[in-house]
């Protein structure tokens, strides 16, 4: 696993991008749990935020791709309004524990 970040440096409802070995993914810190996924709109394969580390919608409660505003589930990477309907993000494997943010590449 690779270490991402301190857990302090993802704030409840909030986002964060992170470029490991090359390949760009983001987590998504949600009611005390976290969720990692590739950075690419299955729509067109373009990254997702609008700026760094920003990834969320205005309310804070929905994945939104800057390109064409598609809206994703953050718990399941479902895409539910967009032209990518019914596609979904790339989850990845991740945890949280007293060190920080892991994932699995």
């Amino acid at each position: 696993m690779k270490f991402l970040c301190p857990s302090h440096e993802l704030a409840p409802d909030s986002s964060r991008g992170f470029d490991i070995d090359g390949r760009k993914l983001f987590a998504v810190r949600r009611e005390g749990r976290v969720y990692f996924y590739i950075n690419r709109c299955p729509h067109r394969g373009v990254p997702l935020e609008w700026q760094p580390d920003r990834f969320l919608d205005t309310s804070a409660s929905m994945i939104q791709c800057a390109t064409h505003g598609a809206l994703f589930l953050i718990e399941s990477g479902e895409c539910v309004a967009g032209p990518c309907a019914g596609q979904s993000l790339t989850p990845l494997p991740g945890r949280e524990d007293a060190q920080g943010l892991w994932v699995q590449l």
